[in-house]
């Protein structure tokens, strides 16, 4: 118990230090004398303006710190644009190689086309030429139409002639005609003429190529006169000889537009060198004037 209270003392005592400060009244009469006059001179020295001062410092270097994160924050965006755009750079230099290699891959590939497609021109030129000469005989005609591409043949006949005439223009000139491809049309037109001069040619065509009929039909209406002049009188040829057959003459002369299209061409080509060309024109008119009489003796003899 004792001893508790001797420790209680301690601690008091301790604390009386802690909170006294021992001075001397000289020490304590020159800090009174300086309170005093700070107190006196402060206001004088710091003044409104001066406080305004710094609290627009503070404002100011508060200002300045957030600039230096929106600088610091703009120098990090821009780094990041540029490293995009460096790989934007390099990615549009990797298209513009592959683009120029596709090109030349592309022009290549034209190249080779236009080859192989001057070449398949002078073979089929050649080939259909040397056919021409041979459809001339009946026993080589009904080979081409016993064979199972007979049908096949002159379906690719009827596009090619179409295609020949739509990529010809009005001022082409008459050299521009002795091409592969003029020849390669004549051909298969003078072919399609052979085969219908002969009866079994005539049935084949009106039976099983009617869409080559109604083509060499369509494309006679759609050429400028003077043009491939051959060319259409090999094709005014070829539906006569099919308007040899009753079936075919029927056929051709229901068509529509036919008759006009006949008088068409008698009134429009009626120029020197051309004369077979319009008596063929006025034979088929005349046929088709006699199968239409035929045909109405026929209803009233029923």
């Amino acid at each position: 118990m004792w001893r508790s209270a001797g420790l209680a003392g301690d601690a008091q005592k301790a604390e009386t230090k802690e909170e006294f400060v021992k001075v001397t009244r000289r020490d304590l009469e020159r800090l009174t004398t300086e309170v005093m006059q700070l107190r006196d001179f402060l206001p004088k020295i710091v003044n409104g303006d001066i406080l305004g001062t710094f609290q627009k410092l503070d404002a100011i270097e508060s200002n300045l710190e957030k600039k230096e994160e929106e600088i610091e924050q703009l120098r990090m965006d821009c780094e990041h644009f540029r490293a995009r755009l460096e790989t934007a750079q390099a990615d549009c230099m990797r298209e513009k190689k592959e683009k120029l290699d596709l090109r030349q891959q592309l022009n290549e590939a034209k190249q080779q086309l236009l080859q192989q497609a001057e070449y398949c021109t002078e073979m089929g030129a050649a080939v259909c030429t040397l056919l021409w000469g041979v459809s001339s005989n009946e026993e080589a005609v009904k080979s081409i139409l016993g064979a199972s591409k007979a049908v096949k043949f002159f379906t690719i006949t009827a596009q090619t002639m179409e295609s020949f005439v739509k990529s010809l223009s009005e001022d082409m000139k008459q050299q521009d005609l002795d091409s592969e491809e003029n020849q390669f049309v004549l051909a298969l037109a003078g072919i399609v003429t052979n085969v219908a001069a002969l009866a079994c040619g005539r049935e084949f065509l009106v039976s099983s190529s009617r869409e080559l009929l109604d083509t060499m039909m369509h494309l006679l209406g759609d050429m400028k006169p003077g043009l491939c002049n051959k060319f259409k009188v090999l094709m005014l040829m070829s539906l006569y000889n099919v308007s040899i057959n009753l079936k075919g003459l029927k056929y051709i002369s229901e068509s529509p537009g036919f008759i006009p299209l006949l008088w068409w061409l008698l009134n429009g080509f009626g120029m020197p060198g051309l004369e077979d060309y319009s008596q063929l024109c006025f034979w088929s008119v005349q046929d088709a004037k006699d199968v239409k009489d035929l045909c109405c003796h026929s209803q009233v003899h029923e």
